[in-house]
């Protein structure tokens, strides 16, 4: 993506125009470790947790009918979720009021109804917990939890009967099944009374082999940041954007810009393995569709709404697992420095993403570094960043172990990956999403390591010209905080997917980039999205 931020920038751009076939941007060529988990060369332990289901649909629910006709007819009840297939017989998925639900939907079950799984897990399962409850207004029912080990021929229950209550309460059934199994909910008593099903969570029963990058866990929530003008001047960091709003400039005054909205429309319950990220109009689109055809959970918080953490609200941080922040050019207010401090420690996950940027942001400076202040603020992506682990109130001391230069790279990629034995930094680099082993940067920052601060800090790509594993000119690195996670990349052209709003200059630095090779960008953002999410 063209990063122009001044006019020095643009004049500079023009007389390079004959270039720009082969150059990027300005004219350049381009912890705390599981007790669980352990790394074996390329290969990962997997999870104990195979499989979650949160009934999370987005804007609009699959399944608003509880029954097809005729009565009793399958493939009417079959709806998608987190990519799998389920069939909901007189069941539905709702949002009223009066549903119990952990998030924004639950599934809502009458009479005899029950929620079947259509596919297997196959890794056995040794224990589920299942959350249900009373509809509010109705009275109490039973329901049972029953399994197949060939594929729904027949079935057996686990455990007794649960007899719902007013509130959400999570029951717990032990199985001790090898091999495919799938499951099934089934109301038993209580007629017309309706209850409330949410938060399925299966855990395996293979005993942690290893290979393939490790089980990833579906049903995760994925927040994607476009409340600190992220789509600022050329940039266009943004999942989904149906609407335009006119947003401050760095030369004065203002531009139009898509803009983003919380639910990305068409509904993510349509997309399948094969669907392009085209499906959404955003220079993040490809990352978020990606995420969702591996059964995880995407949303955006919009311009105007609040970073919170424990308040309640609807897209309050605690309702998610990772919060991704691409090139914030605004700074966080106070109360939302604690927020994000307090969602990390208490187990969320951080994608912290940065740009390049000058000593000052008035203007190129002696080096030839440019600033990224898209919007004239005198503040950009590395400013806001620093601020945050500088200016907290909670611990001001590089929290994270890291702190971010002030400086304008190319590197044109970068082969310097980290090697090293550390667990957290293979699943990154090595993980569900394929091997991350090339970086390059077209215009970003780099990062200085600061481990006495937090020795969970890992640097994972470096300049090819520094220290692998040392403390300078880090390219990307991860850390844990608390009980969550961080990870920091000093370039968002890497996650940029080339389509997005036409009135910004954009290249695909996501799959394409050129010159053709540095292809490891997207393994590199999924793998630790997902680790981000402790879903692998």
């Amino acid at each position: 993506m063209l990063k122009l931020t001044n006019l020095r920038m643009w004049v500079l751009a023009a007389a390079a125009t004959g270039m720009l076939a082969s150059c990027q941007k300005n004219g350049q060529m381009p912890a705390l470790k599981d007790a669980d988990q352990t790394i074996t060369n390329k290969t990962i332990k997997t999870l104990a947790v195979s499989l979650t289901q949160g009934f999370e649909v987005g804007s609009t629910s699959p399944k608003t009918a509880y029954d097809v006709s005729p009565t009793g007819s399958s493939s009417g009840d079959n709806v998608t979720l987190s990519g799998s297939s389920w069939n909901m017989y007189d069941a539905l998925i709702g949002n009223l009021a009066a549903d119990q639900k952990a998030g924004s939907w639950s599934a809502r079950v009458r009479n005899t109804g029950k929620i079947t799984m259509l596919f297997d897990v196959t890794t056995g399962i040794s224990t589920v917990t299942i959350k249900s409850a009373t509809y509010n207004g109705d009275s109490a029912s039973t329901w049972g939890l029953f399994y197949s080990t060939d594929g729904g021929s027949s079935w057996a229950q686990s455990g007794s009967a649960i007899t719902t209550t007013a509130s959400l309460t999570v029951s717990t059934f032990t199985l001790t099944q090898t091999g495919n199994v799938r499951l099934e909910i089934r109301k038993l008593t209580g007629g017309s009374n309706r209850i409330n099903i949410d938060d399925i969570t299966i855990n395996d029963n293979a005993g942690g082999g290893t290979g393939g990058g490790g089980t990833v866990l579906t049903g995760k929530k994925f927040l994607f940041d476009a409340s600190h003008l992220e789509n600022a001047g050329s940039a266009d960091w943004q999942i989904d954007a149906d609407g335009t709003e006119q947003v401050a400039i760095y030369t004065g005054g203002t531009t139009t810009e898509t803009k983003a909205q919380r639910i990305p429309t068409p509904s993510y319950t349509g997309i399948t393995s094969s669907t392009s990220e085209t499906y959404w109009k955003g220079a993040l689109s490809a990352w978020a569709v990606e995420l969702v055809k591996r059964g995880e959970l995407v949303e955006t918080l919009p311009v105007g709404t609040a970073i919170t953490y424990g308040g309640g609200g609807a897209q309050d941080l605690s309702n998610y697992d990772v919060f991704v922040v691409c090139e914030p050019n605004r700074l966080f207010t106070a109360a939302e420095k604690t927020a994000l401090m307090n969602f990390v420690a208490n187990g969320g996950g951080l994608f912290m993403i940065a740009d390049h940027t000058a000593a000052t942001t008035a203007g190129t400076d002696a080096n030839g570094y440019n600033p990224s202040d898209r919007d004239g603020d005198g503040y950009d992506s590395p400013r806001v960043w620093n601020d945050l682990m500088t200016n907290n109130g909670i611990n001001n001391n590089n929290p994270f172990g890291f702190n971010i230069n002030y400086v304008d790279i190319n590197e044109s990629p970068s082969t310097n990956v980290y090697t090293g034995s550390n667990a957290d930094a293979q699943k990154v680099l090595n993980g569900a999403a394929g091997a991350a082993s090339k970086m390059a940067f077209y215009d970003g920052s780099t990062a200085t390591l600061y481990p006495a601060n937090n020795s969970s800090v890992q640097g994972l790509f470096w300049r090819n010209s520094a220290t692998n594993g040392g403390t300078a000119n880090a390219m990307a690195l991860l850390a844990t905080y608390g009980s969550g996670r961080v990870v920091w990349i000093g370039d968002s052209s890497d996650a940029d997917d080339g389509t997005g709003d036409t009135g910004d200059n954009l290249f695909n630095g996501w799959s394409g980039d050129a010159p053709s090779g540095y292809t490891s960008h997207s393994a590199f953002h999924l793998n630790a999205s997902l680790w981000l999410a402790k879903a692998q």
